[in-house]
C-alpha cells in the first residue's frame, strides 16, 4: 500500500475520533442542562464561553435563585472534548453581585472572567424580560 493511502486511512480515523468525542461531549452537556432545568425550574440559568486560540477553552453554567442569590457554577475547560463540567462549589449560596467583578474567580482565570460575563448577561436579560412580562399582565380585578 502506498504511503499516501496509510496516511489518508489514518486522517480519516482520526477525524472519526474526534467525531465521536465532540457527539459525547455534546451529549453530556446536554444531560447537565437537562438535569438542571428539572432541578431548578424558579430561578435563571445563564451559560457563556470563551475561546482561545492556543489555551484553554471554557464552557460556564450559571444557576442563580429568583432573589438573586448562586445555586450553581459549573465549568468546563480544557483543550479537548474529554473535558467535563467541574462544580465550583464555593460560590453557591453567595450573592450574584460578589460575581460580577469576576475578581472572584482568581488569576490567570480572563477565560472563565470572560465566560462568567456573558452567563451574567444573559441572566440580566431573562431576569429584565421576566419582570417586563410581569408589569405587562393584566392585574386580577378585585372580587
Amino acid at each position: 500500500m502506498a504511503l499516501w493511502q496509510i496516511a489518508l486511512i489514518v486522517l480519516v480515523i482520526v477525524w472519526a475520533l474526534q467525531a465521536l468525542g465532540t457527539f459525547m461531549q455534546m451529549r453530556h452537556y446536554h444531560d447537565v442542562m437537562g438535569a438542571i432545568s428539572r432541578r431548578w425550574s424558579d430561578g435563571y440559568l445563564g451559560a457563556g464561553n470563551a475561546r482561545s486560540t492556543f489555551g484553554k477553552g471554557v464552557i460556564l453554567v450559571l444557576v442563580v435563585a429568583p432573589d438573586g442569590c448562586v445555586r450553581r457554577l459549573l465549568v468546563m475547560e480544557g483543550r479537548s472534548v474529554m473535558a467535563k463540567f467541574k462544580s465550583l462549589d464555593a460560590f453557591e449560596g453567595s450573592p450574584l453581585d460578589e460575581l460580577r467583578s469576576g475578581a472572584a474567580l482568581g488569576e490567570k482565570a480572563a477565560g472563565r472572567e470572560k465566560a462568567l460575563a456573558a452567563a451574567i448577561a444573559q441572566i440580566d436579560r431573562a431576569r429584565a424580560a421576566r419582570q417586563k412580562a410581569n408589569a405587562e399582565a393584566p392585574q386580577a380585578a378585585p372580587a
